[in-house]
């Protein structure tokens, strides 16, 4: 193997689902665009994280074990016992859940950093303490427009924030929406891949 190159990566894109576990703010079809979001990440070869919740995180877990994917969910609960009678949060379409003990503000920052990308669906003010959490942290974010929450309340709070677009993307659609991201992270895995030959290269790996 020569210097330069670097072993084939076989990890999955990691894409979290954020959105409100209350859907009652949610815009009608938001329930089917989900769903498709979370078959979009499969079909486009990601994993579904979550924040193993019920709601708009819940149906994307739906989406993509209906496609046969697999979906990690991240838990404000100690344990699974207060996950599901404290929390009284599901375990199903679940391949794996993680209990934090964190509860939802420190899960937040757990579930944003363990994922490439985040994808906001409708929600409330969890939802948008996840996309600021994920924007300081200047990670490839879409958003799910038209699916009511601050999803569709987000672009202006970008602009009346002052701080920059981040790297944050918009679309109607699932799948194009799921394109977007896909490629966003593409962009960084190649600065990734940079990084490891430099350091290669300079005997430090």
């Amino acid at each position: 193997m020569s210097q330069d190159s670097i072993p084939q990566s076989y990890l999955k894109y990691k894409i979290c689902v954020s959105g409100s576990a209350d859907t009652t703010s949610a815009a009608p079809g938001a329930y089917e665009k989900t769903v498709e979001v979370g078959r979009e990440i499969v079909r486009q070869g990601g994993i579904l994280v979550s924040g193993a919740t019920t709601g708009a995180p819940y149906w994307a877990a739906i989406g993509a074990k209906q496609e046969g994917g697999i979906s990690i969910g991240i838990s404000p609960a100690a344990t699974e016992l207060a996950h599901v009678k404290s929390y009284r949060l599901p375990t199903d379409y679940f391949d794996m859940i993680i209990y934090t003990g964190f509860d939802y503000s420190g899960r937040n920052l757990i579930l944003t950093r363990a994922s490439d990308a985040v994808i906001t669906v409708c929600g409330r003010i969890g939802t948008l303490n996840e996309f600021t959490i994920a924007f300081e942290d200047n990670k490839p974010q879409g958003i799910l427009t038209g699916t009511g929450g601050m999803a569709d309340m987000i672009k202006d709070i970008v602009e009346r924030a002052h701080k920059g677009n981040g790297k944050v993307v918009y679309d109607s659609n699932p799948k194009r929406l799921v394109a977007k991201v896909i490629e966003m992270i593409k962009k960084e895995k190649v600065e990734i891949k940079d990084a490891q030959k430099y350091r290669r290269k300079n005997g430090s790996g």
